[in-house]
């Protein structure tokens, strides 16, 4: 029950590692607010949430975080709802091949309104009200913000975004005691990458890749990212901030031989 009167809002929650992480503040007793485009998924997900006695159901707002509007409607229905804001868990993205003989701009601002003009929208609207709670954020950037992988550049250049966003708002935010971490994820255990155009078979090869290409030999699952969030996002972390922090079975710590 660390997070009991906590209200933490998470982005993408409708599946991966969203989900997980909304399951995980729940069990701890947090009041979650679920945002997402699949209302569906999303009431699911909160019916999965085993909330502790006591403890608010989760609240589900449905928007599009690259509307500015939606952006906007998404906050302010968390703070209506439970009062006020205490953590903020942008974790809402998507990936897309391509490099930069074949990456268009259109795919470039996709990548970038998706990855980071909407966690540089959310955050800024945010801020306020985690000021008054001395709250803090999490962002969910990638292995990828930390090394280059050629034939995704433009989600690479997000995640690199994602990651220096972090540690510029920690430093502006830390004066009035509002911490700002992100965790950086290797291969794991969602539904991304098959919404990026992987049918089955190349999923399946994709993480038998992982023997080779990540330390510990195997992906990650949503649960081992969502452990790690909500320990940053947790009193535990309470002298950490601009970090970035790999959970990715130590693939940002190698190379080739």
């Amino acid at each position: 029950m660390q997070f009991a009167g906590k209200v933490v809002l998470i982005t993408g929650a409708s599946s991966g590692i969203g989900a997980a992480t909304a399951k995980r503040f729940a069990a701890l007793g947090a009041s979650v607010v679920l945002t997402g485009r699949n209302e569906a998924n999303l009431k699911k997900v909160a019916s999965e949430c085993k909330v502790p006695p006591n403890t608010p159901t989760p609240h589900v707002v449905t928007g599009e975080l690259t509307n500015e509007a939606d952006t906007k409607a998404i906050l302010d229905s968390a703070v209506k709802h439970f009062g006020k804001l205490d953590v903020l868990v942008n974790n809402a993205g998507i990936i897309e091949s391509g490099s930069i003989e074949n990456t268009s701009l259109e795919q470039y601002d996709r990548l970038m309104n998706i990855n980071m003009r909407s966690i540089f929208h959310l955050t800024m609207l945010a801020t306020p009200f985690l000021i008054q709670s001395k709250g803090n954020v999490v962002n969910v950037s990638s292995v990828n913000g930390i090394r280059a992988f050629p034939g995704v550049l433009a989600y690479c250049l997000s995640k690199a975004c994602v990651d220096q966003f972090t540690r510029c708002t920690a430093l502006e935010l830390a004066s009035k005691q509002v911490r700002v971490n992100c965790v950086n994820p290797g291969v794991t255990t969602t539904n991304l990458h098959k919404r990026s155009g992987m049918n089955d078979d190349q999923y399946q090869q994709f993480l038998s890749r992982t023997k080779d290409t990540h330390a510990l030999g195997r992906p990650g699952n949503p649960n081992e990212v969502a452990a790690t969030i909500t320990f940053l996002a947790s009193d535990d972390a309470s002298n950490i901030t601009g970090a970035s922090l790999p959970v990715d079975g130590g693939r940002h710590a190698m190379c080739p031989r």
